[in-house]
């Protein structure tokens, strides 16, 4: 390799980027940046676990800077996210939060480090306050008796004589549920059920 080469090297700007498995796509993560290696995670942010995480850990060299959209993009969990930054500042590498418009090189004031962490357990506790507020708003729905699980399609009851017909013929009953337009566990609970009065 040669020194120019080993100048650029060492001065990379690598991205990090995740998105959770229910997530589409991380296309709008450090959009319109250019980068000299990229690493991907699709994969939960509770852990630091991450393949593209790891691999990433250890492609970077002095001198290199991480660029990431978001701090819960790279951690999800303030000791998580302190480690990481901490093994990267003892590489010699910067890393920036691009939202937050934060980098953090190593060599920080106390100040510093204290935003990162006061960020870090904002956004933890942010994200347990949107599961408490999912879980009180399913919790007052069911209270005013409007919370709804999806619904199964109700058969008319010409339909229920025709599967309760067919799968006492012996019809396997998956096809039978799959003719109705229904689960198997839904076919079940009318055969389980009372007949219906003519």
């Amino acid at each position: 390799m040669t020194e120019p080469q080993e100048k650029k090297r060492a001065g990379q700007h690598v991205a990090y980027r995740r998105v959770s498995t229910l997530d589409q796509n991380t296309e709008r993560q450090l959009d319109g940046m250019d980068f000299d290696r990229t690493f991907e995670d699709k994969a939960s942010g509770k852990d630091t676990n991450r393949p593209a995480l790891q691999e990433m850990i250890g492609y970077v060299r002095e001198g290199d800077t991480v660029h990431v959209h978001s701090i819960d993009r790279l951690a999800r969990d303030t000791a998580d996210l302190l480690r990481l930054v901490k093994e990267l500042n003892g590489k010699d590498v910067t890393v920036r939060f691009e939202k937050e418009n934060l980098a953090f090189g190593g060599d920080e004031d106390a100040m510093g480090k204290l935003m990162m962490t006061m960020l870090a357990a904002f956004a933890t506790f942010e994200r347990a306050m949107i599961r408490e507020r999912q879980r009180e708003g399913i919790a007052a729905a069911k209270k005013r008796g409007i919370y709804a699980k999806p619904r199964t399609k109700k058969l008319t009851p010409e339909q229920v004589t025709q599967l309760r017909t067919r799968a006492g013929a012996g019809e396997k009953k998956a096809a039978i549920a799959r003719d109705l337009g229904i689960s198997r566990e839904t076919l079940y609970q009318y055969l389980k059920a009372e007949p219906i009065a003519a």
